[in-house]
Parts: structure tokens; C-alpha cells; sequence
């Protein structure tokens, strides 16, 4: 019996180079020692190991580790496990972990009781209610109080793919790259076979601009922002509970009423049922903040690291690591700032005060560029007052959207305003330009439309067209025009008129927001009735469901009006896709910078594997395709590998130019300094992207793969002219 060490059980299934390392040379000892009877082996083969032995032995010393781990990988014969092999191991270790693994509380026990030893770990079976009627799982339950300490020694886990000290690997290949001794794919496919075929049927050089971006990603220097960590880890030591930060302490449980009413009964078991909740998602919030911080902690005294980056099958990138990235949460972007320094000149000074409204937010980072550098301008007592005294003083800060961002911007921003020359001030921080509802935008440039272009930013203004207010708006006067109507001819007057003060860009945003992924009338209307529910604008149940349907058909009416190129682009990427899949063929496509994409979604079959410790239920692909996800996906997805493909030709660009650059998806990142080039770059490059013919060569590729298929003719498109894009300030900002 011993007391688990918790954190300790990820390293038992590792096998480090080391390990590798150690087994090779022990088998090449076994094959000398064999060597020295001539009827096992030849003599040349044994001169051949000898001199590879010492060969890597000479290597290890010199620390030449990378060309040790080619050695190894060409000469181990070690092959991967199958799934089954996997998950009967698996369980195997689960249950000797819960076999050897006890706790012992410390406290509150009688001298001369027997100590209260329990099992830290127990495997139950629990029934879970859903729609299709209940059905039970194996789970493995953690007694409380190791629960508890999750939260408190998460700081010790081993954290696989930790940001690198040196630059990353240049891309060769599907499995050659990024890390130096870590497993490392270019792309995430999840056990889709033929996504990863694909992969590796490619030729090289179709590949090269991919691995460029991703290397140019790879190879920007990140460092620790020193300061803003001070002050999350004094917030954080203090309890939390400010700038989104997680409440450290949980809610404590209601006490149980004192009587025998069941309503009352009832009414406390809701309560209970609530708190335990909430607790549960602190408890998950609060240890994905540890890990955070302790990936920062660690990091802080080093002069800089790289991210390493990889792809999702439809082309977009990701840093490898999991935990503390530029692509998190406020706390992360916070954190994180570029290792060089660059001076601000005269525009990154600029710059930098636009960037401060845009991280403070609350429709501030909707006005003009002149705006939002006001906006600073008139705040310089609460911006010096938070970088000096962050917890002490006005905690300013703390009212913007994105508040450790905003630390920062003040720290900088302070620092260049008190300086006698501000320009040659160094900033480290990263400015973001960011698209203006982007798959929208990606849309009216596929479909050359002017109506939806303007709406987006696709075209110059005096300052930025707000989409989300402009949808409001169209929404409000087909509101209005119904109320004036007789209720007695139309029961939507009634509810128009119950709607007329609650549409505002709130009201419509998430809509507008995942029209581009395809959403349904069933998804906006549930959206919207959220909203709804959240102002307590309706009680009535009914009544606010018959609202709900209303606003919500009036929602995708006006997007249908403002973005019609869109919709019958969407409507003709989806039909091609049901075309394909009714062959029960996945739709692939190759993006303009040459990388293969197949959707991966398969119906999935049941697969039984009898374990030590249950039969358990794995889900496999079959050979069916799934018709409708096809369809319904293929236009996001689609998008979403045109964004991804102007995200890496703008990197590579910003690359040659000597820009520092780091991109999360529509969001894309410099130095103040290099903010103008930069744009300047990006808009460059999002008119070369969409001057190729994207839909034709995609609608040829359909017909040269299913030359027996009929495919719907291509959508008319408007006479929108791409190079206004080149103009206009507010297309990123």
C-alpha cells in the first residue's frame, strides 16, 4: 500500500529518448557479445554495431542529440500499439492505481481509533439520463479530498510540449519538424485516415509555403511581461475574484431545511444541485489557471521561447503547446509579449494608444483610429495611476474588456509618455489588427459583393462599419414596418411590437456571428431566446418562445438582404457537397497554397474491448460517409481554410519584410513599429488571394474527380472591385 503521488502518473507512460537511448545500446552489447561465437553472427555485421555504438556514445557526449534521435529512430524496432493494446494497458494501470493508492486525512481522528485510511480512487458505475432513455458508464471517482488537491499541486504536473528554449525545427514533412525529440505532426487529424494520407501523398514542394508560415510562426521569440505576472500571481495569492479570475474559495452548500415539506425539499436539492455545479466548473477553471502559471513561472527568467505550430485539417494554425499561448484567454495575451524590443517611432506611439481602446473595449474600439487615440489621450491620469499602483490605486484597468492586455498597454504606453524622447522607447507588446467579422468579409470577396463588402469593411469609410449594429438596424425597421400592421390580420404585429425596444446589436450578434458556419433558423431562434431570457424582457414561457421564433426569422431575413452573395455562395458549397457525399464520397479540396483537405466526418460503428476492469465502448469510423455533416460543414470549413491560407501568406510576407508576426486566425500581430507595413502587407495579400479564380478551380477539381456527377452552376457574383480593399483602413484594425 503506498500514498499516490498523483502528478507523478503521466511520466509512467512516457518513453523518453533516454530510455530509447539506453535500449538501443544494450541491444548492440547483446549482438557484441553474440558476436564473439562466429556461428550467430558474422563478423563485418558485428565491426558494423561496434562502430554505430561508439559512433553514438562519441555523439552523446558532444551533446549532438538530434543526430543521436535519427540513429535511434532509423535502428529501434519498437513499433506503435494498436488501440486495443492501448486501452487494455490503460485500464490495466488505472487498476493498480486505485489498488496501491490510499490517502489519510491528517486531522480529526481519535487517539486510539484505527486510522482512517480510504481508497484515494474508486470505479463505480453511474446511470446518466439523456433523450434516448439512460444508460450507464464506468467512471473513476477521486475521493474529495484529492479533489482538493488537484488545484494545489497542478503546478507539479508534467507538462508535455512545453514551449522551446531554442528555435523550433524547420517543417520537412507530415512527421518532420517542430520539436526536437517530441512526437511531432504537422497536422492534427484526429485518426482520419485519409485526411493523413493525403498528407503523406503530397509532394514536398506543393507543401513548401505551409511549412514556411508555420516555421515564420515557429521562429517569433516570446518572452514573460515580468510586471503583469507580478500582479496576477498578488491577485491570485489574494483569492482571485478579480479580472475574470476564478473565485480561489468554493460557494459553500446550503443548509438542509429543518422540515418535512417537499417542496421545500425539493427547492434545497435544486440549490444544492446549482452550487455543486458551479463549484465543479471553478474547480476546472481554477486548475486550468495553475497550469498557466506554472508554465509562466517557469518560463519568466528565460531571455525567450518559441511556439512550435501545427494545423487543424482545414489549414489553420496553432501554437503545440496547450496551456499558456497567444491564442488563450486575457490572462495568456497578458502574460506574453515579444522577446525583441522594438523602438515605437513615431506611428507605433500611435499605434499603441489605438490598441489601448481596442483591449479596453466597451464600443470604444468601434470609433475612429482618431477616436480611440482620443480615447487614450483623455485617460493618461487613470493609465499612469494603473501601471504605477495596478492593485493600490483607481484600478482603471479593471474596467476594460480585456484587462491584463490593458495592464500591459499601460505599462508600455506610461513608460513611452514619460519619457523625453517617447518615440525610442522599446515596446515589446503586440499590436493585434484584427478582420471585421471575417468569414463575411472572406464571403463578399468570393462573391465580389458590394453591398455585403461595404458592410464589412471591405471598402474605406470614415470610420468602421459596424455589422452587427447594421443588421440591428435592418432588423428594427421590418420590426416597425409589421407593428403599423393590423393584429388582427397578422399575430407577428403583437409580437413586433413586444420586440420593438429589445433589438439592438446585442440582440443579433451571435447570429450575424455564426451565419458563416451555416446556422439554422432552429439555432438562431434558441440563440436569440437566450437574450431574451438574460433581459427578463418576456415572462411568459410561450410568449417569449413565439418572440424568439419572430426575431429570429427576421434576423436571417435581413442577414439574407445585406449578405445575398453569401447566401447563395454558402447554398452552392453546400449542394456540391451533397452531391459528393450521396456517393458516399468525403468532400476534399487543396487550398490555395496547395495543402489537401478531406472532411473526416464518417459515420462511427461500436467497438467492444474487454479490459481488467470493464467491457468498454469505442467509437470507429466506418466506411459510410455522414451525408448531411458533409453538406452542412463544407461551408465553414471551406472558409475557414481561405482564412487560414491569407493568415500564412500574410506570415511569410511579414517574414521576408524583417516583421516580427504572430496570427490567430482573423487576428494578426507586429510590433507598433511595423503596424502600418504590416497592414499594408495583409491587404496585399488578401487581394492576391481572391483575384485566383477560387471557385472555378474548385468546381473544376469537383468535376475531374467525379467526372460522372452534375454539379450546380456557379453563383453569379456582383462587380465589387477587390483592390478598394488596398484603401481601406478599417478592412483589419
Amino acid at each position: 500500500m503506498a500514498v499516490l503521488e498523483w502528478y507523478k502518473l503521466p511520466a509512467i507512460l512516457v518513453k523518453p529518448l533516454s530510455m530509447r537511448i539506453h535500449k538501443f545500446l544494450e541491444k548492440t552489447k547483446r549482438k557484441n557479445a553474440m558476436n564473439k561465437n562466429p556461428e550467430k553472427e558474422t563478423e563485418p555485421v558485428a565491426k558494423a554495431e561496434d562502430r554505430l555504438r561508439k559512433k553514438v556514445n562519441v555523439l552523446m557526449k558532444k551533446q549532438k542529440l538530434h543526430q543521436v534521435r535519427e540513429i535511434v529512430k532509423h535502428h529501434d524496432a519498437s513499433k506503435p500499439w494498436g488501440q486495443d493494446a492501448q486501452v487494455k494497458v490503460g485500464c490495466r494501470l488505472i487498476q493498480i492505481m486505485m489498488e496501491t493508492a490510499y490517502i489519510q486525512p491528517p486531522v480529526d481522528q481519535f487517539e486510539d481509533g484505527p486510522p482512517d485510511i480510504r481508497p484515494a480512487f474508486v470505479h463505480t458505475l453511474k446511470t446518466v439520463e439523456t433523450q434516448r432513455g439512460s444508460r450507464r458508464y464506468g467512471v473513476i471517482e477521486c475521493d474529495p479530498l484529492v479533489r482538493k488537491g488537484l488545484e494545489r499541486t497542478a503546478k507539479h504536473m508534467v507538462i508535455p510540449y512545453m514551449p522551446m528554449l531554442v528555435p523550433p525545427l524547420n517543417w520537412t514533412g507530415y512527421d518532420r519538424g517542430a520539436y526536437l525529440f517530441l512526437p511531432s505532426y504537422i497536422m492534427r487529424t484526429h485518426g482520419a485516415k485519409q485526411q493523413r494520407e493525403a498528407l503523406r501523398r503530397c509532394p514536398k514542394q506543393q507543401l513548401e509555403p505551409v511549412f514556411q508560415a508555420l516555421d515564420t510562426l515557429g521562429s517569433t521569440k516570446w518572452r514573460v511581461n515580468k510586471r503583469v505576472l507580478g500582479v496576477i500571481d498578488r491577485i491570485w495569492a489574494s483569492g482571485g475574484r478579480l479580472a475574470d479570475l476564478v473565485d480561489r474559495d468554493d460557494i459553500p452548500l446550503p443548509e438542509e431545511p429543518d422540515t418535512e415539506d417537499e417542496r421545500e425539499i425539493r427547492k434545497w436539492k435544486w440549490k444544492v444541485n446549482n452550487v455543486k455545479k458551479e463549484n465543479s466548473e471553478r474547480h476546472s477553471q481554477r486548475c486550468d489557471i495553475e497550469l498557466k502559471l506554472a508554465v509562466a513561472r517557469k518560463m519568466k527568467d528565460e531571455e525567450g521561447f518559441f511556439y512550435p505550430h501545427n494545423l487543424d485539417f482545414r489549414g489553420r494554425a496553432y501554437p503545440m503547446h496547450p496551456h499558456l499561448n497567444h491564442l488563450g484567454s486575457d490572462l495568456c495575451r497578458g502574460i506574453l509579449e515579444f522577446a525583441e524590443g522594438r523602438p515605437l517611432g513615431n506611428s507605433g506611439l500611435n499605434w499603441l494608444k489605438i490598441h489601448l481602446a481596442n483591449v479596453y473595449g466597451g464600443g470604444v474600439d468601434k470609433l475612429s483610429h482618431e477616436g480611440r487615440a482620443a480615447f487614450a489621450e483623455n485617460h493618461l491620469e487613470d493609465i499612469f495611476d494603473s501601471a504605477d499602483r495596478p492593485l493600490e490605486g483607481r484600478r482603471w484597468w479593471l474596467n476594460a474588456e480585456d484587462s491584463f492586455q490593458c495592464l500591459a498597454t499601460c505599462m508600455n504606453l506610461s513608460e513611452a509618455l514619460r519619457s523625453p524622447s517617447p518615440e525610442t522607447t522599446m515596446s515589446h507588446l503586440p499590436i493585434h489588427q484584427d478582420g471585421s467579422c471575417n468569414g463575411l468579409q472572406h464571403y463578399a470577396a468570393l462573391g465580389r459583393d458590394k453591398l455585403g463588402a461595404a458592410a464589412v469593411n471591405l471598402v474605406a469609410g470614415e470610420k468602421p462599419a459596424d455589422v452587427y449594429s447594421g443588421i440591428a438596424a435592418r432588423v428594427l425597421d421590418i420590426m416597425q414596418r409589421d407593428a403599423a400592421r393590423d393584429p388582427a390580420s397578422d399575430p407577428n404585429v403583437l409580437r413586433a411590437r413586444l420586440l420593438i425596444n429589445q433589438v439592438d446589436r446585442k440582440l443579433v450578434k451571435q447570429t450575424v456571428m455564426t451565419s458563416v458556419y451555416g446556422v439554422t433558423y432552429i439555432g438562431a431562434r434558441d440563440q436569440i431566446k437566450r437574450r431574451l431570457k438574460e433581459r427578463c424582457a418576456i415572462e411568459e414561457e410561450a410568449e417569449l418562445f413565439s418572440a424568439a421564433c419572430y426575431a429570429a426569422k427576421t434576423t436571417l431575413t435581413a442577414l439574407g438582404e445585406m449578405f445575398e452573395a453569401a447566401r447563395s455562395i454558402m447554398s452552392w458549397l453546400g449542394d456540391c457537397a451533397k452531391v459528393i457525399a450521396m456517393e458516399n464520397q468525403p468532400v476534399r479540396w487543396t487550398t490555395p497554397l496547395g495543402l489537401p483537405v478531406v472532411q473526416p466526418y464518417r459515420k462511427l460503428g461500436r467497438h467492444l474491448i474487454k479490459t481488467s476492469l470493464q467491457v468498454l465502448t469505442l467509437q470507429r469510423e466506418t466506411d459510410k460517409v455522414m451525408v448531411k455533416r458533409q453538406r452542412t460543414a463544407f461551408p465553414p470549413n471551406f472558409v475557414h481554410s481561405l482564412d487560414g491560407s491569407h493568415m500564412m501568406m500574410t506570415a511569410i510576407a511579414c517574414r521576408e519584410a524583417g516583421l516580427n508576426f504572430a496570427g490567430v486566425h482573423d487576428s494578426y500581430w507586429t510590433h507598433a513599429c511595423d503596424v502600418d507595413q504590416m497592414n499594408k502587407i495583409l491587404r496585399q495579400k488578401f487581394v492576391e488571394l481572391y483575384e485566383a479564380p477560387i471557385l472555378e478551380d474548385l468546381l473544376d477539381n469537383f468535376q475531374k474527380s467525379f467526372p460522372k456527377l452534375k454539379f450546380p452552376p456557379l453563383p453569379e457574383r456582383g462587380d465589387f472591385d477587390l483592390r478598394e480593399v488596398l484603401e481601406s483602413p478599417y478592412f483589419f484594425n
